[in-house]
């Protein structure tokens, strides 16, 4: 079935706003700004980015604020029950406070093609935390998908330990720590899509509001540990600031006030990611998950191209391979890959519908510092 114009506008909001997300998060990475103690150095505040990512997610908050007041709670963004307590969403937001953070700290460690790539592993650890918690049944061709998916991810990170970009300053050594701590994130990620279905799914609370609210949860208690983290030395690699502590929240603000570039690349990752949660929980509503998915696949790619056009990184044709065998991993675990599922000796009122079987990776509309 042909999409409707509305439809081709959602999935190209969803592209280009989640595209330009991470490449203005990686580009206030590379940029350089004068600091609180007149050094001038390169902006590495990952935990100060986070906050602005929160910050993007309580717009939407606001946004459905806006949208119910206008055309009430019938309309599909805002449809849902309010009577909830938000504090349900709490440790959601702790979850998505403490991966989103990792993963920001291995941003400016390694590549943005890489970053987005490496983020495909959640559907490894989703599955497993499901079959755990949530007492799911993986399919044969979703173990077929994740199987490709870590497939994908050896020759990704090997291609990063073995090639090594013109121009890049900070070593093997630090591209390869950027991807484990990107993985590292993704574990954290699963566990709060876990939480998500398991407590919360049921309450019926709309999407829009659920983000926005967890925004504000992230944002409030981030801003207290901003506070903590001035006074806490950093790990050597790891204090690039004015004090050398794990955050230096007052440099980096100095910082983005003495460069007009920086500020345009931090308020393009907070306004970007608030248009892409509303974009990626509208795909999800008016189309299907599964076409969230490819969308998403599609914004890997792009930003791989953009990374290579502006020469943050050079062309390694094993990247190519691994992009590939995980967009068909995660292809096959979605089930636009068929596989038949493997049913032998099991009796036939055991046997659980493939359509019954929920992918939580794919089937969440979640955010961008979640999936």
């Amino acid at each position: 079935m042909a999409w409707s114009g509305y439809q081709k506008f959602l999935a190209s909001m969803m592209v280009v706003t989640g595209s330009i997300n991470t490449l203005c998060t990686k580009w206030a990475d590379k940029l350089e700004a004068k600091g609180s103690d007149g050094v001038v150095r390169e902006f590495e505040h990952p935990f100060l980015q986070a906050a602005a990512m929160f910050l993007g997610e309580m717009l939407c908050l606001l946004t459905f604020k806006v949208i119910f007041r206008l055309v009430g709670g019938d309309q599909s963004l805002t449809r849902g029950d309010q009577n909830f307590n938000p504090f349900i969403l709490m440790p959601a937001a702790m979850f998505d406070l403490i991966g989103t953070s990792i993963m920001y700290i291995g941003l400016t460690l390694t590549y943005a093609s890489s970053f987005q790539m490496f983020r495909g592993s959640i559907i490894i650890f989703v599955a497993m935390l499901s079959m755990t918690f949530l007492d799911r049944t993986i399919l044969k061709r979703e173990w077929a998908g994740i199987l490709n998916v870590i497939i994908g991810l050896i020759i990704v990170g090997a291609t990063d330990a073995i090639f090594q970009s013109s121009g890049e300053s900070k070593g093997r050594n630090s591209l390869i720590t950027g991807d484990l701590l990107i993985i590292v994130a993704q574990v954290i990620s699963a566990c709060q899509m876990v939480y998500e279905e398991k407590y919360v799914a049921g309450l019926n609370i709309p999407p829009l509001q659920a983000v926005g609210w967890e925004g504000v949860f992230g944002f409030s208690v981030l801003s207290v540990l901003l506070v903590i983290f001035y006074w806490i030395p950093a790990p050597p690699h790891f204090g690039n600031n004015a004090r050398g502590t794990v955050e230096d929240a007052i440099d980096g603000l100095v910082q983005i006030s003495n460069n007009p570039v920086l500020l345009a690349a931090i308020l393009g990752t907070i306004v970007s990611i608030a248009f892409f949660n509303f974009a990626g929980i509208s795909v999800t509503k008016e189309m299907s998950a599964t076409t969230r998915m490819v969308l998403d696949s599609i914004r890997t790619f792009v930003i791989w191209m953009v990374s290579l056009a502006v020469r943050w990184q050079d062309f390694h044709w094993p990247h190519l391979i691994g992009f590939a065998v995980l967009i068909l991993g995660t292809a096959m675990y979605n089930g636009l890959v068929k596989i038949p599922p493997c049913r032998r000796n099991r009796p036939e009122h055991e046997r659980v519908p493939e359509s019954e079987v929920v992918n939580t990776a794919a089937d969440r509309p979640g955010t961008e510092g979640q999936a």
